[in-house]
């Protein structure tokens, strides 16, 4: 048996490697090529280009990459062709996986989106795209699967793999006992792992966190950077500001455990903050001229998953192209000086959180795609116990 799948940013290649250490152990002997990163290579996946190499932002950026993305749909239908895996899963990354699942079912080759892009936030009209390429979509969020069904999308919900994630993640005890032996509250500045994230929202968070420094000096401010080039930029960025702050590459988990209050990139980490019940203010700065197209595109009211999941402003957002520095940093301080306004939101989030929040995503996912798989006469059943020997 030969599966593919692809993914094409650091959180798709985490769910991809996941996914396919799950299979591999479900399907002894199952082969699964694919586009990814190092994470799936790692979990045994035969690694046909690294995609997340690719991970873009922005329009322009995307263009620039345009010879190579036409490159890999042009492998990726060879490889079809060729190979004919019994089976693709796609990961987020929407416009060229949507290009891939167009090619994959010209071969009559089953496609499922595993965590599928976020339509209902900003592209609603391109939903014909997956009814259209994809057999099923495995739904992460409850509205989520809502929005895919009213629009007549077959879906799964298996719930959201980063809560597996999550569950799995084993702290650092010596940093976290190091980190809470030195005296004041901690501020926790995530300002997301891609390079234009830090570029763009960083400095923000420095002006932020300067506002309240000035007001409370015994506070501390760590900072989670997600790879080397990028504690450069913000070391930089610090140097020239003049804020005490501590940079940390590779302890997002363990600074968001030790945070009293977090100020974030919007993203899937807003489902680890989540998690670990950690009130936050929601960033998003972008330039003028994509502040404005967005306006047009979006289509929710917030920009962070809690607050979606809840349907109200629970946490401060700030999708902004303008500084608003001045406005988060009354945010931290009003909630820093308020410790039973940071009460209610912990308790709020507690509940979201046993809500939601379950772990097996991955599994329930594998053990759909097996039933698919089955049930297309790819596999043969498991007898039933007392069955033949």
């Amino acid at each position: 048996m030969r599966l593919f799948i692809s993914a094409g940013e650091p959180s798709g290649d985490l769910h991809g490697a996941n996914l396919a250490e799950v299979l591999s152990h479900r399907l002894p002997g199952v082969v699964i090529d694919g586009f990814g990163g190092n994470r799936m290579k790692e979990a045994g996946v035969n690694l046909l280009y690294p995609l997340t190499e690719l991970s873009a932002m922005w329009f322009t950026q995307t263009l620039r990459n345009l010879d190579k993305y036409i490159h890999l749909g042009v492998m990726a239908e060879s490889y079809f062709r060729t190979k004919r895996p019994d089976a693709v899963v796609l990961i987020d990354y929407p416009g060229f996986h949507w290009h891939i699942a167009l090619r994959a079912k010209r071969y009559g080759i089953p496609v499922y989106y595993f965590v599928p892009p976020q339509l209902w936030a900003w592209a609603g009209w391109r939903v014909h795209k997956m009814r259209r390429n994809f057999k099923t979509v495995l739904t992460a969020l409850p509205f989520e699967d809502d929005w895919y069904r009213e629009r007549n999308v077959p879906t799964h919900y298996v719930g959201h793999p980063y809560f597996d994630e999550i569950a799995e993640q084993k702290l650092d005890p010596e940093f976290l006992a190091a980190e809470r032996a030195k005296p004041g509250e901690i501020v926790a500045l995530l300002p997301g792992s891609r390079t234009q994230e830090v570029t763009f929202n960083f400095p923000m968070m420095v002006k932020a966190a300067k506002i309240v420094a000035a007001k409370r000096p015994g506070v501390r401010f760590l900072v989670a950077s997600f790879k080397e080039k990028q504690a450069v930029m913000a070391r930089e960025m610090l140097r020239d500001s003049g804020l005490n702050a501590d940079i940390h590459i590779c302890r997002t988990p363990e600074i968001i455990e030790l945070g009293t209050i977090c100020v974030a990139v919007s993203g899937s980490v807003s489902l680890e903050l989540l998690s670990r019940l950690k009130p936050t203010i929601v960033v998003y700065k972008m330039n003028r001229r994509f502040r404005f197209i967005a306006g047009f595109l979006i289509r929710v009211k917030y920009i962070s998953l809690v607050n979606l999941l809840l349907d109200r402003g629970l946490f401060p957002e700030y999708p902004t192209a303008s500084d608003e520095s001045k406005a988060i940093a009354g945010d931290m301080l009003n909630w820093l000086e308020h410790p039973e306004k940071l009460a209610e939101v912990r308790e709020e989030l507690r509940k979201l959180r046993d809500q939601v929040a379950k772990p097996g995503a991955v599994e329930r996912a594998a053990e759909f795609l097996i039933g698919e798989l089955v049930s297309s006469a790819v596999l043969s059943p498991s007898p039933a116990k007392g069955e033949g020997s």
